[in-house]
């Protein structure tokens, strides 16, 4: 879904953490069912003063500080404290741009910079294994303490982190100008709520196609992968019961968590396409289901030109770079300051004192 009748604008500010200096971006939310669950959901989040996970948030960019190598280290240090806790679990690996992203051809990539899918799928396996499903938790972290739990929960945030990192990092060298730079919106604990089958329509398949701009109801809130997600992470001959990650998931509950995707508009290429719905016949899904809820539920749009003078995706790209931190969220019933930083000292401890509860 695009377009449409205009709800009300909303404006993040961004700020240059290093010099202070703001940045407001303007938000038109679309008036239909699911974006309304949305943005109560949102008002809820910044009227309650949830916290923003600003070390989950700017994905892609590679002018970011939170580059490849430092991901993978903090990848390894949440591995280390698994390790050390008391969770009859143990991570035997480590992760190191050598061994996760090679020069050599992978699938049908023949330019440098692959990403070497099995060693995220590995990675996610692993924080299969530690969460569970919504629903189904796992043991490891029903007996987990506050710490162990927070260092459970980003694997998975380090993973999609990595990816996003690792595609951008590829495109660099083979076509700049479709870097994929994106933006993830998420806070911790946040309140969610159920999808029906009027949510479904907005859904489908002609939704994957991703746009500059636009804002996307967030990520599964039930712990796995999606169908999208599998079929491109363990390919296209690929059977849902020799899966590497272990839970594949429709999503079933959202939050007023988001997504704005900040890349170029990518329709995808009909063979694309075609080999996906293959790919979901192959594996008994129906592709027309809409309870599959494929794709990305659209809810608004950046005003671009209001925003950054431009709908240039590389003049947007030298503008944002430079504000890579949100400083507050403003909407017509309510506004919250988020005046802190993922490399605050404290940052960490806050976000475990959060999960304790």
């Amino acid at each position: 879904m695009t377009g449409g009748t205009v709800l009300e604008q909303i404006t993040i500010t961004y700020r240059n953490f290093n010099t202070g200096e703001l940045l407001p971006v303007y938000i038109d939310v679309y008036d239909h069912s699911l974006s309304r669950k949305w943005l109560h959901s949102l008002n809820t989040l910044l009227q309650s003063n949830y916290q923003l996970e600003k070390n989950y948030c700017f994905m892609g960019w590679l002018a970011n500080d939170r580059n490849g190598e430092h991901i993978l280290n903090e990848v390894n240090r949440c591995i280390q404290g698994i390790n050390a806790s008391n969770l009859d679990y143990t991570i035997d690996d480590y992760f190191t741009l050598a061994n996760t992203i090679t020069d050599q051809p992978v699938g049908d990539r023949t330019v440098g910079r692959n990403l070497i899918h099995d060693r995220m799928n590995n990675l996610h396996r692993y924080f299969e294994d530690l969460q569970g499903v919504s629903g189904a938790i796992s043991h490891h972290s029903e007996h987990a303490d506050s710490e162990t739990k927070w260092y459970i929960r980003q694997l998975n945030l380090l993973c999609h982190e990595f990816e996003s990192w690792a595609l951008s990092y590829r495109k660099q060298i083979e076509a700049p100008e479709w870097t994929c730079p994106s933006q993830l919106m998420c806070w911790l604990n946040a309140p969610r709520f159920l999808l029906d089958e009027q949510d479904h329509e907005h859904f489908g398949i002609d939704t994957l196609d991703r746009s500059l701009g636009a804002v996307y109801v967030g990520v599964n809130k039930a712990v796995g992968k999606h169908h999208w997600e599998v079929f491109h992470d363990e390919g296209r001959d690929s059977r849902i019961d020799e899966l590497t990650t272990s839970t594949l998931r429709s999503q079933t509950e959202a939050a007023g968590d988001f997504d704005i995707e900040w890349g170029r508009s990518t329709p995808n290429r009909p063979q694309h396409l075609a080999e996906f719905k293959q790919w979901l016949v192959d594996n008994n899904f129906d592709p027309d289901d809409p309870a599959l809820t494929i794709g990305h539920p659209q809810v608004g749009q950046v005003d671009l030109i209001k925003s950054f003078g431009t709908d240039k995706p590389s003049m947007v790209w030298s503008k944002l770079e430079n504000y890579l931190d949100v400083y507050s969220i403003e909407t017509s019933n309510a506004r919250a300051i988020y005046n802190y930083h993922w490399s605050d000292p404290y940052f960490q401890q806050t976000q475990i004192d959060i999960i304790r509860g």
